[in-house]
């Protein structure tokens, strides 16, 4: 498909938001509404750490193996329908994916160009980036890389989009990725169909931040969605699309045989997911959040507008890996009553004789009722988790045997699931460390077939902080209150970004803005959270969209695929915080509203 001369929007559509998304997506969106991209995004943090194991065993691999699996039914229909492919798949391998993929469209007969964008896997790079000065600080603590104590097994800097626009310039149809930014499998080709130079901020803004709002599959159409109840059809829900226009104004919606809804909320509540602040840092542009208005147009069309930009950072942010000790976890119940003593009686048996090196992080899950109706609801889960530097402490632990032992000498009301077996053998434990390297150290390639074509670094940077909102005044609520959840008025969506977790909250009925700004101080967060009072907490706020932002600093440890929490990458805190009772307003109570009905910006 050649550039058209008339720049009507780009209709580009999703169909992976990780690794191990709906594997029927591609089926699905092939038999949709008519588009002119196919973006699939696979590489998570935590995503890239379990692939960098994989690679590490057999380095003719570390890809996605199963995009093959998705993408080969289809590939003589994408050259019939002229349409385009751009994903993440590629993993610590994009050039091996690339051969793969024209390995098997040669073996059907399929005639198709395939390019692949490489430069991101830095690992072997290390040493000349230190000899260079580099020092890799760490993007929350500034700590140079040196520092960590962890031997990198893994090294992968975020690029940008313009490797994608460039290979789609020259004719490629499948465009295979490592680690470019997620919204980057959107902004490249946006930026190849509309023409875009590299300081066309505004309109490149606006292409990332449709990026964004697409790159997590069905998410902008109900999934993980606070509104769930209200959203029709969420047995199966589509995946996005984004029509993104010349001026980068972009209109979300889907495909119209597939389930679920897109609304302002739904769109709002992937807007506010694992951002750091209204300033939106990238490595082709800075996008200003707090600009951006989310407008129904009709029946599961949400506009996108107002989004301005900037230079980008002269930095981008390096994915580091590296295995910092070994962990083993089971999980066991307790029964009521009496949970308490219990709990303390089998902390201090699992504690007993425990071998130097080894630490245990023990977490009871959920409280029993007080007159439980079922088995049940008298029930809590205790789970066990042992970690050490190396495996040798940890099997002379045996933290299966341990607990498999206790049966006959602990408390009665305990036990295991027994259609489980417990976990004997130890796993590697991958710490994470998120890097700072200047773009101009990178070398962004984008291969197709023997053509090589260098990205230059940008021209133009720019060093973007985020601004300061000052704390509402503490005016306690006017009229009659009562306590209710936050959730009755409110929404909420909270995810992760390395050891920080976010989470915004937003009021779907403007009636409640006023209210939820002044009560959602950082001090009543602390209230609410008693867990974060020992963390940074930074505030924003987004009158736009009637949100409240928070950035819990170190809330998840060093990252998803190290810390100890059971939500590990926070993705419950929202719902946590929307459980949390407050003095709300009487008339606001239920003020969170129908789907796409007087919602955020609307």
């Amino acid at each position: 498909m050649s550039q058209p001369e008339q720049r009507r929007p780009i209709r580009i559509a999703n169909f992976s938001g990780y690794l191990g998304d709906r594997f029927t997506a591609v089926d699905e969106v092939m038999a949709g509404d008519p588009v002119d991209v196919l973006m699939g995004d696979y590489l998570a943090e935590i995503t890239l750490a379990a692939l960098s194991s994989r690679h590490r065993q057999d380095p003719a691999k570390g890809y996605v193996d199963y995009f093959l699996d998705q993408l080969r039914p289809h590939l003589p229909a994408l050259v019939e329908r002229g349409m385009k492919v751009v994903a993440n798949a590629g993993g610590f391998n994009p050039a091996g994916l690339a051969a793969a993929l024209r390995a098997i469209a040669a073996e059907d007969g399929v005639t198709l160009r395939v390019a692949h964008i490489e430069g991101d896997n830095v690992l072997a790079r290390l040493p000349e980036f230190a000899d260079a000065g580099y020092q890799l600080e760490h993007l929350d603590t500034g700590a140079p890389l040196s520092s960590w104590g962890s031997e990198p097994i893994a090294a992968n800097a975020y690029l940008g989009g313009w490797g994608i626009a460039a290979a789609l310039a020259e004719g490629a149809d499948i465009v295979v990725c490592g680690r470019v930014t997620d919204a980057s499998l959107t902004l490249g080709p946006a930026a190849w169909w509309h023409g875009w130079r590299r300081d066309d901020w505004d309109a490149l803004a606006g292409g990332l931040l449709a990026g964004h709002l697409i790159e997590c599959g069905p998410h902008s159409v109900g999934g993980n969605f606070a509104g769930f109840t209200r959203i029709p059809n969420m047995l199966v829900p589509g995946f996005p699309i984004a029509e993104v226009a010349a001026d980068g104004s972009t209109v979300i919606t889907k495909h119209g045989r597939d389930g679920g809804a897109v609304t302002v909320d739904t769109v709002t509540a992937q807007l506010l997911y694992e951002i750091q602040g209204p300033a939106y840092l990238n490595s082709d542009v800075t996008l200003h959040l707090d600009s951006v208005d989310v407008t129904e147009q009709g029946p599961d069309r949400v506009l996108v507008s107002g989004a301005t930009g900037s230079p980008p950072p002269p930095t981008t942010k390096v994915a580091v890996f590296g295995q910092v000790g070994y962990q083993t976890v089971n999980t066991c119940y307790v029964t009521a009553p009496d949970v308490a003593a219990k709990v303390e009686l089998l902390r201090a048996q699992f504690s007993r004789d425990t071998p130097d090196g080894v630490e245990l992080d023990i977490t009871r899950i959920g409280t029993a009722a007080e007159d439980p109706e079922t088995q049940w609801d008298a029930t809590v889960g205790l789970r066990v988790m042992a970690t050490a530097r190396t495996r040798e402490p940890l099997d002379r632990y045996n933290l299966a045997g341990r607990l498999g032992s206790l049966y006959l000498q602990t408390i009665p009301g305990y036990f295991h699931d027994g259609a489980t077996t417990l976990r004997a053998t130890a796993r590697p434990r991958i710490d994470y460390w998120a890097a700072l390297l200047p773009q101009s150290a990178l070398a962004h390639r984008a291969v197709i077939e023997d053509r090589v074509i260098d990205v230059p670094a940008p021209e133009q940077t720019a060093s973007t902080s985020q601004p300061v909102h000052p704390e509402p005044s503490a005016a306690a609520a006017s009229g009659v209150v009562r306590s209710a959840a936050l959730g009755t008025v409110a929404h909420a969506r909270s995810g992760d970004k390395g050891g920080n977790c976010n989470v915004g909250i937003w009021a779907p009925d403007e009636r409640a803005w006023p209210w939820l700004r002044d009560a959602l101080s950082t001090a009543e967060l602390r209230r609410l959270m008693p867990e974060i009072k020992e963390l940074d907490v930074v505030r924003h706020e987004f009158p736009r969209l009637r949100a409240v932002h928070f950035v819990l600093r170190g809330l998840l440890g060093t990252g998803g695929s190290s810390n100890l929490r059971i939500d590990q990458v926070g993705k419950a805190v929202g719902e946590y915080l929307r459980a949390k009772h407050l003095p709300v307003p009487v008339e606001l109570l239920g003020a969170t509203g129908s789907p796409g009905a007087g919602g955020a910006g609307a």
